[in-house]
């Protein structure tokens, strides 16, 4: 099992503040699972103009959150380069929110591997608060060539 920290992360993934949303990995197992970390302040963004007097992270924040996680596990299998390719999410199914994400949370973002067929990547995820389930969804993902400049 490896863990990865925010400069590989920031090697491996394209997205940046605001929109990076995993501060580190604790645990990878390659080609099969990664259990990522997002640490949720008050300071971000978009708690300015959601649900201003009781901030809560947006739904569609913690599904992006558990498509980075999947899209790190990718870039951590063997034969993906990160300089020459990108992970697109693809879509999703059957989402569901079941507690609100709150400024001070440490969100965990559980990803496994259910289909891997060339380039698309079939994946489950799981968002824990506590150790109690906040959120989750079936997510795909291709991975594609970056343009050439």
């Amino acid at each position: 099992m490896t863990k990865i920290n925010i400069e590989k992360i920031l090697k491996s993934l394209p997205h940046r503040y605001p929109l990076l949303l995993v501060d580190k990995v604790i645990e990878l197992e390659t080609n099969k699972k990664i259990i990522a970390i997002k640490n949720v302040t008050f300071n971000e963004p978009h708690f300015l103009g959601h649900f201003p007097n009781h901030p809560i992270m947006p739904g569609v924040l913690i599904i992006e959150a558990l498509a980075q996680a999947g899209a790190l596990m990718v870039t951590c299998s063997e034969d993906f380069n990160a300089e020459d390719k990108l992970v697109y999410f693809m879509s999703i199914d059957g989402a569901k929110f079941r507690k609100p994400v709150i400024p001070g949370d440490v969100l965990e973002l559980h990803v496994e591997v259910v289909q891997n067929r060339g380039n698309v990547w079939k994946l489950s995820g799981v968002a824990k608060v506590d150790g109690v389930k906040v959120s989750e969804a079936q997510l795909s993902a291709m991975i594609v060539d970056k343009e050439k400049k």
